[in-house]
């Protein structure tokens, strides 16, 4: 121990001693280590720590998995579920939930509030308790009961004020009474992401307040309607592919019971670790790996430093050794120094890793899961330490084996200790770690480069609308309230009306989906005159419109008309189809160059009759830039209204300017209507490309981090090869040699170094 302090002030005074080697070494460490302990907070926040469940690798999420068209996250009917729920041997429970958007009144003003449906054993399956009161007891899933809610601990603190006489209190949901009998703790997260409430679900359909308000009490009984999502809790020592199989085996006897419903449906279990961070586990592995490549470069190049260094030291080592040193006393003392500016630069790398996560955090990137848990916890400081120590281990090691083995005789004569070149071996050793760092940096820009191109070409995909000067906003009519399709219409005729004579509007539009928000809705179709197979289900987008909403978004109309406001339930049944779905529909009927106005496709779930094609619009993008546009069907609200939809409204200045107006007009018409997810529709853009964006600029922020470090290591290494030779160059230019010559040479080696790198790092 007395060694180790003695190993450690030496070590103090030799790095204070030489403050510009130290002040370099100490800034590259920073650099790698700061990276890798950013990055590092994000995986350990969003893959590594587990789930706020109890025992959460038993926990599972169940969905159908759709044969026909690949979709392994379909929804499961009420019948199906039960039927999981009754003959499965893998699970001690399944429960069943779905999502519903809710209108919180009786506050300040009115609140829109994203929450679930669940079946009453719920928050057990997960293995949650509340952090005040307590969850749903089994008898609150039975019809008759009363109606009562959970709510999150981030809703309880923000609309509530954390006030614990909340609890056996009521609050109106929807325009009903709901008792408050828990408050999650803070760290839940439901599998539904952003959820702040939970009531318990009844399956009985007589209580039309505890079912979902896009279903029936008859749609509850039908086994082709599908909506429900569930969630299991493993059996003790039952495997995932045991419980897979499990369900499989359930689904194939479905399917030949129900031949004509089930066909082609199957069941998926994923674990519910998987389930959350399945889609953003590659991107994080790969910043991972991208960090660990700027630690090496900035380790290669601290190692560089040090082998210099090292023969600087060569007289004093000399004299160490020749005093008694052995061998291993010296490597020890001379790791210590290295471990030293590892913890040194790991220090330094934590405030900077603390700034990048505070900056990450103010980005706010989409569809990060577990965003808001990312910080610099005890794991991360853990890693921290390991990766300090490692480095320190790993750039000190061959310094140290070179430093400690001197030629005496050498170097202990005056003329040797000055100018020695070191040794080709050294020399050697010095250029491969040159060459290492070019061909790492190679490695990282060439990724950079792609992921950036990738970003570029994503920025400059047309989403079939024009995005500037449009403000949206979503709107969900309680239908405990709005039970008439005549009162749905009326609203949004009165809503609309008002918002297009606001000072500003140039035109405003209602859809039932807005371009680019997570949601999608998807109906089946038939094309009248065509003889399909009985197995066969068309499918397509579904989309129902007011008459100015491609005004609103400049969608360009190809063929035929837009909507108008003729277009009613007196009226005959329309519809508009897009390029996608023109295209496909007349490749379904073999005519594929004749024009698809004035024929017609039934749409089962809005009524038998057929609704002729009326128009032909562009395509538009619905969910992602960076997937091909679906084939879409546009229906006229004023025939197909429905209760939630998406407002566009654009103006001719800067659309966020007129919120409050077109807030104020909705309220006018209904004071208890809440509007939500306020956005202009450039922001929609933006935030689709939100995660290709931080990736590409985090990984080119490495990537310019690694040239630097590999620029300032091959200029280190010519430096001092230039040190070292002075006296070979001043014979070399006694025997005629012109500067220019020299400086060939110099950078004549300096290029190929980089040139080797450069190849090694292109394989």
């Amino acid at each position: 121990m007395e060694n180790l302090l003695q190993d450690i002030r030496f070590g103090f005074r030799t790095l204070v001693k030489n403050p510009g080697f130290t002040l370099v070494a100490i800034i590259a460490l920073a650099l790698g280590t700061g990276a890798n302990s950013a990055i590092f907070s994000v995986v350990n926040a969003v893959l590594l720590r587990p789930l706020p469940y109890g025992d959460p690798d038993r926990v599972m999420m169940i969905w159908g998995h759709n044969l026909r068209t690949g979709n392994k996250e379909s929804a499961i009917s009420v019948p199906d579920f039960n039927d999981y729920r009754e003959q499965n041997n893998s699970f001690e429970q399944l429960a069943s939930l779905a999502y519903e958007d809710f209108n919180l009144t009786g506050g300040d003003e009115p609140e829109h509030i994203q929450g679930t449906m669940v079946s009453a054993n719920f928050f057990d399956t997960l293995g949650v308790k509340a952090a005040i009161g307590r969850t749903f007891s089994p008898e609150e899933g039975q019809p008759g009961a009363d109606r009562v809610v959970v709510i999150s601990n981030g809703l309880w603190k923000r609309r509530f004020g954390a006030s614990t006489s909340l609890l056996g209190q009521t609050i109106s949901l929807n325009g009903v009474s709901f008792t408050v009998i828990g408050i999650t703790p803070p760290d839940f997260q439901s599998p539904e992401k952003g959820d702040e409430l939970w009531i318990p679900m009844s399956f009985d359909g007589g209580d039309r307040v505890r079912i979902p308000s896009n279903t029936s009490a008859e749609g509850l009984k039908v086994r082709n309607f599908r909506f429900l999502k569930a969630v299991g809790r493993l059996k003790p020592n039952v495997s995932t592919a045991s419980a897979q199989a499990d369900l499989v085996k359930i689904a194939g006897n479905l399917e030949q019971q129900y031949p004509n419903i089930n066909a082609s449906i199957s069941a998926n279990a994923v674990s519910m670790n998987e389930q959350v961070t399945g889609k953003i586990k590659p991107a994080l592995l790969i910043l991972l790996a991208a960090v660990g490549f700027v630690l090496l470069i900035a380790c290669a190049n601290v190692a560089n430093l040090l082998l210099a260094r090292a023969s600087a030291r060569q007289k004093e080592i000399a004299v160490r050794i020749a005093l008694g040193a052995g061998r291993v006393r010296l490597i020890r003392q001379l790791l210590t120094e290295s471990i030293l500016l590892a913890l040194i630069g790991g220090v330094l790398g934590l405030l900077l890793a603390f700034g990048g996560i505070k900056l990450l955090l103010a980005i706010n990137p989409a569809n990060i899961p577990r965003l808001r848990e990312i910080n610099i916890d005890a794991t991360v400081l853990g890693f921290t330490l390991l990766v300090c120590m490692l480095t320190g281990v790993l750039f000190g090691l061959i310094p140290a084996l070179q430093a400690s083995k001197p030629d005496l005789n050498e170097t202990l004569k005056a003329e040797g200790a000055r100018g020695s070149s070191g040794g080709i071996r050294k020399q050697y050793i010095r250029n491969i770690i040159v060459i290492s760092e070019v061909a790492l940096t190679v490695l990282l820009l060439i990724g950079a480069g792609l992921m950036i191109k990738s970003f570029i070409a994503l920025q400059k995909v047309s989403p079939g609308f024009d995005p500037d000067n449009v403000l949206t906003m979503q709107v969900n009519l309680p239908t405990l309230k709005y039970t008439e399709d005549t009162q749905i219409k009326s609203f949004y005729e009165q809503v609309l009306k008002r918002v297009e004579t606001l000072p500003g509007v140039e035109a405003a539009g209602a859809s039932l989906v807005i371009p680019l928000y997570d949601r999608s809705v998807s109906f089946r179709f038939s094309i009248k005159g065509r003889a399909a197979p009985p197995e066969e289900r068309l499918t397509a987008l579904f989309r129902v419109v007011s008459p100015n909403y491609f005004q609103a978004m400049r969608t360009p109309l190809i063929q035929g008309r837009g909507f108008t406001d003729q277009d009613r339930d007196q009226s005959p049944p329309v519809v508009i189809i897009n390029e996608s779905m023109r295209r496909w529909m007349m490749d379904l009927l073999g005519t594929p160059d004749e024009n698809p106005l004035g024929k017609f496709i039934t749409i089962p779930s809005t009524g038998p009759v057929p609704r002729e094609i009326v128009g032909v619009i562009a395509d538009a993008k619905q969910n992602s830039l960076d997937k091909p546009a679906e084939a879409q069907i546009y229906l006229p609200y004023l025939q197909k209204p429905y209760p939630f939809m998406g407002l566009a409204v654009r103006t001719s200045t800067e659309p966020t300017r007129i919120t409050s107006a077109v807030s104020s007009a909705i309220y006018e018409v209904d004071p208890n209507q809440p509007v939500y997810q306020i956005k202009t529709m450039q922001q929609l853009v933006d935030e689709s490309v939100s995660q290709p964006r931080l990736y590409a600029m985090l990984i080119g922020i490495f990537a310019g981090v690694a040239l630097a470090l590999a620029a300032v290591g091959i200029y280190g290494v010519l430096n001092y090869s230039v040190n070292q030779r002075r006296q070979e160059i001043g014979i070399r230019m006694a025997l005629g040699a012109q500067s220019s010559d020299i400086l060939k040479m110099i950078v004549g080696h300096g290029m190929l170094l980089t040139a080797l790198g450069l190849a090694i790092g292109l394989l």
